[in-house]
């Protein structure tokens, strides 16, 4: 499933970063499963599917027919209207989602500042300075 993944990222002519990015997924995440030290999830597939809505999930999943479902019904049109035509629309898809991605996470910060607020008050109870001569001193707030 890794190879496919791989092959659907150079089939949209993206980076390793910005096929994450796409997807909405951390880049690790690709990188550890294109390294092999971890397998693709659900929410691997799911990111998948819902970017790219023209992916086969047998072919996605299993590496059985197409790789866009679309290949079967519309191999007339694609003569037509040419090969290029259904990657048009999903690179235009790449470009939108990155955008509220980026407002989601300046709307997520706020909330994990008032993580931090929550946090009982701490304390300092001593500061200990050392000095290159092997010698240190300790500092005990008053009271």
């Amino acid at each position: 499933m890794k190879d496919r993944i791989l092959e659907l990222m150079k089939s949209q002519h993206m980076t390793q970063q910005t096929f994450a990015n796409f997807l909405g997924i951390a880049p690790a995440t690709l990188s550890s499963i294109f390294n092999g030290r971890t397998r693709p999830t659900l929410n691997i597939v799911e990111a998948v599917k819902s970017k790219l809505p023209g992916v086969s999930t047998d072919w996605l999943m299993f590496g059985t027919g197409p790789m866009y479902q679309d290949e079967k019904n519309s191999s007339s049109n694609e003569n037509s209207t040419g090969e290029t035509s259904p990657l048009e629309p999903v690179l235009d898809f790449g470009l939108s989602p990155a955008t509220p991605s980026v407002v989601d996470g300046q709307k997520n910060s706020p909330k994990e500042i008032v993580k931090i607020i929550d946090r009982p008050q701490r304390k300092i109870t001593e500061i200990r300075i050392f000095f290159d001569d092997q010698t240190w001193e300790s500092f005990l707030p008053k009271k």
